[in-house]
């Protein structure tokens, strides 16, 4: 290959993103789509990766205390557990206009999410070493 690396001179520890950012915008409306975001954040976050997840559309509900639990999904991991690791371990964000549809506040959210818009997801996605994924 001229001017590029195979696949075996690959250092694959210093090509993996840094930062993960992943926006879930699925619920209990398309329960895979949801679970699988949930999934690779917290399996991020296990392997060392600063991850920011964002709340959007109908996965806003999450941000508010109890809902999580709400969610079931065979052969799943337990969304409230998925979510605990990421509150631990990484950062959570709820959509501003997202809660605004809701009339969700920050009075209203589990302790440790946060509100914010589109800028701040922005500029997190646009980070040096930083992977978004969208779900």
């Amino acid at each position: 290959m001229a001017g590029g690396r195979s696949c075996s001179s690959v250092d694959y520890d210093s090509a993996m993103a840094k930062k993960l950012v992943i926006k879930v915008t699925a619920g209990a409306d398309a329960p895979e789509r949801c679970s699988q975001a949930f999934t690779v954040a917290a399996v991020a976050v296990a392997s060392g990766v600063d991850v920011s997840l964002w709340l959007t559309g109908e996965s806003a509900w999450f941000a508010l205390p109890g809902r999580a639990a709400e969610f079931e999904l065979p052969h799943a991991a337990p969304l409230p557990d998925l979510l605990d690791s990421l509150l631990a371990g990484g950062r959570v964000t709820l959509c501003t206009q997202c809660a605004a549809r809701r009339d969700i506040t920050e009075k209203d959210v589990i302790e440790g999410v946060r509100i914010a818009g589109a800028q701040v997801f922005v500029q997190e996605a646009l980070g040096e070493d930083t992977q978004a994924l969208v779900y």
